[in-house]
């Protein structure tokens, strides 16, 4: 079996937002992307944008790739899962082999479905009312579909979704953190880790032919999130 079978990282990193807590190796966006995240989605360009807020999860990040007719359930390194030496990940493979239809039925060649795995307390525990999988994109290498299109895909197959905090203009962390509440809409029994905006560009008169992307992500993580606080206990949620 191959070990990295889509040659690459399944994700990267999202930048901070200013004042999020930050680990070793994270980076903040850049103030004008901040900026238009969370003020004003205007700019000099004339790009006509959309700010989509979703609640940020707490788990391990993984995806499932197909390559031709092949199902791989990922870690976020790009291995295949049962390769990892973490029950967790090794259970993620099991329950993805379990259902390949499901994905072959809404990912096309060379695309993976990048989410969250919940099955196992980092820093969150969760009385989970849904499967333990939440998808937050779909992407082939490093482009992600847009949200409307991700949304059609994946409600497909009813796979989950992190819950949709805001759509629209720029909104700031105070509001989104006003609008989740200390304990979010996935069933959190401790306080949520924070949530993700996604900035996507819906017109621009540079770029005519271009059609709506996404132009980048941000995140903001509360101050006293500690990470992986129950990972040595292995509580599953």
């Amino acid at each position: 079996m191959e070990q990295k079978p889509i040659n690459r990282k399944n994700y990267g990193s999202i930048g901070h937002l200013p004042n999020s807590r930050m680990g070793s190796g994270d980076h903040h966006v850049h103030e004008g992307q901040a900026r238009i995240a969370t003020k004003s989605i205007k700019d000099k360009s004339g790009k006509i944008r959309e700010v989509i807020v979703q609640e940020k999860l707490d788990g391990s990040n993984v995806g499932i790739a197909r390559v031709g007719n092949r199902i791989f359930p990922l870690t976020r390194s790009g291995y295949v899962a049962d390769t990892s030496p973490y029950e967790q990940h090794r259970r993620f493979h099991k329950w993805v082999m379990q259902q390949q239809e499901r994905w072959l039925s809404i990912l096309n060649d060379g695309e993976r479905i990048c989410g969250e795995w919940l099955l196992q307390a980092h820093s969150t525990k969760y009385k989970l009312s849904h499967e333990p999988f939440v998808a937050f994109d779909i992407m082939k290498e490093d482009e992600r579909l847009p949200y409307d299109e991700f949304v059609e895909r994946v409600s497909k197959a009813n796979i989950i979704i992190p819950h949709l905090v805001h759509r629209g203009e720029a909104i700031g962390i105070e509001e989104v953190m006003k609008k989740l509440g200390d304990y979010g809409f996935h069933g959190a029994i401790d306080k949520i880790e924070g949530a993700v905006w996604r900035v996507e560009c819906v017109s621009n008169p540079q770029n005519k032919k271009k059609p709506r992307h996404v132009e980048f992500l941000c995140k903001y993580v509360r101050a006293d999130k500690e990470d992986g606080i129950y990972l040595e206990e292995e509580i599953f949620n």
